[in-house]
């Protein structure tokens, strides 16, 4: 597998990724799907802390991860594997590239936000050294379903470079 920063020419494969986990439900806040120029801040950022990687398997995308910056050195990242690709190190592959440049942009926290019925993502974020911060409790989908939002957090001061 290779990790890689994305570019201009992943944005159909990335929109694709997101827009089918979308479309399945039950893993993302995202509703509705993106159209490709959503993906322009990340993929030509105006700074070093925004940022978009892709892993590559057989040359296809199978997964990308995102870092944006929020307030007072904290990033805020998100996930997303091609459907039925989980379970297979891509998550884990795409963090130690993340983590390596969420280091050099100077970033002292990380935040991930889950579904709080995200079983899998709860897992990954979990296993690659993030810890359970607080919960939002339900918060509505636009169906009105009411779904926690779990937030972990990773102090990179205290992180674990796997």
């Amino acid at each position: 597998m290779i990790v890689r920063k994305a570019t201009p020419q992943d944005r159909a494969a990335i929109t694709n990724i997101l827009n089918e986990v979308i479309a399945i439900g039950g893993t993302t806040a995202y509703e509705a799907p993106k159209e490709a120029q959503f993906f322009d801040r990340f993929i030509t950022p105006k700074d070093n802390r925004t940022f978009i990687h892709v892993a590559e398997a057989d040359g296809e995308v199978v997964g990308f991860q995102w870092m944006n910056p929020d307030a007072d050195g904290m990033g805020m990242i998100a996930t997303f594997a091609q459907a039925g690709t989980t379970q297979r190190g891509i998550g884990s592959a795409l963090f130690k590239e993340t983590l390596r440049c969420c280091k050099d942009a100077g970033y002292t926290l990380l935040d991930a936000t889950i579904r709080g019925d995200n079983t899998g993502g709860l897992a990954y974020y979990s296993k690659v050294g993030f810890k359970d911060h607080s919960v939002t409790r339900a918060v509505p989908l636009s169906d009105g379903t009411p779904v926690d939002r779990v937030h972990k957090r990773m102090e990179l001061g205290k992180a674990d470079t796997r």
